[in-house]
């Protein structure tokens, strides 16, 4: 965390949990009701959990998981700046799933299932709106990355908010 961040009384410290921006943004943003954050990878404890490709070496059912634990840190990430405005996360609103595929690979749909999946787990409602992109790369290797646009709630004078 820079000197400014951590003297700036408006930023709060990030929770334990919520992801750690790998650049120059933000893990994720408030606006209005909703909560918008980036692309978030299969990591823990900022470690990629694997480097693979789609298609070429990396099985449907290892990738759904993946992009399960991916859906969870986006959830994490916009849970935390949710929260630190005294609001609460509602549902899922729109995901958009991307994965490092290779040529020819199509099964977009059955690993973005693995992300929906965990949705499903921590958070009430439907399921989201939902994109899955094949792409040719993705930062650090990753096979998939996960970004959400979250609905959220002011939490009630009184009420824990978590």
């Amino acid at each position: 965390m820079t000197a400014a961040a951590r003297t700036d009384p408006h930023k709060p410290e990030p929770e334990p949990d919520a992801p750690v921006p790998m650049g120059d943004y933000a893990a994720a943003r408030l606006v209005g009701d909703l909560v918008f954050t980036a692309g978030m990878t299969p990591r823990a404890g900022g470690v990629m959990l694997t480097a693979s490709v789609l298609g070429a070496g990396l099985d449907i059912a290892d990738a759904a998981e993946l992009a399960g634990v991916a859906a969870g840190r986006a959830v994490e990430a916009g849970r935390a700046v949710a929260e630190a405005a005294g609001r609460r996360l509602e549902s899922a609103v729109s995901m958009t799933v991307y994965l490092a595929a290779a040529p020819g690979f199509s099964e977009h749909s059955r690993v973005a299932d693995g992300a929906t999946a965990r949705l499903r787990a921590v958070l009430p409602g439907p399921p989201p709106a939902r994109a899955a992109v094949g792409v040719a790369g993705l930062p650090s290797g990753a096979p998939v990355e996960v970004a959400l646009v979250l609905s959220s709630t002011a939490v009630p004078t009184g009420d824990v908010v978590g």
